[in-house]
């Protein structure tokens, strides 16, 4: 996994509920994890755009709800900055449920844009986005 060009703001925690903006079957997820996050002993896991997520499926498809997936995040509303000075910020949060620890998306759109931060370390994902932003 490739680090990431920006101090991103971890924004979403352990036990949030994010939205999928791809067609996988899934609509909410519940994280329940962040993969390759450090932490302190009793603190709540964090993470931002770009992070790498076990979740469940909260919403979805009668196939795949109460499962867990992987996914990545792609968009949040908390704003974070760039080295280049540029906040960025979304209007809402989203994730991509991917199929294993590669980054391969299990759907096969992406419903509106990613975060610049999304492309350098998944590159599978940023192959379906329609925008990048």
């Amino acid at each position: 996994m490739k680090a990431v060009k920006a101090n991103i703001t971890k924004a979403l925690q352990k036990g949030s509920y994010v939205p999928t903006c791809d067609n996988s079957g899934a609509k909410l997820l519940r994280v329940i994890s962040f993969r390759g996050g450090k932490g302190v002993k009793h603190r709540n896991m964090t993470g931002g755009v770009g992070d790498f997520i076990t979740a469940s499926v909260a919403v979805g498809s009668p196939d795949m709800r109460k499962k867990v997936v992987y996914a990545v995040i792609v968009r949040q509303k908390k704003e974070y900055r760039r080295h280049d000075g540029m906040r960025i910020k979304f209007e809402d949060n989203a994730a991509v449920v991917v199929k294993d620890d590669k980054g391969n998306p299990k759907g096969t759109l992406i419903k509106g844009p990613i975060a610049k931060e999304v492309v350098g370390r998944w590159p599978a994902v940023s192959k379906l986005a329609k925008g990048i932003a």
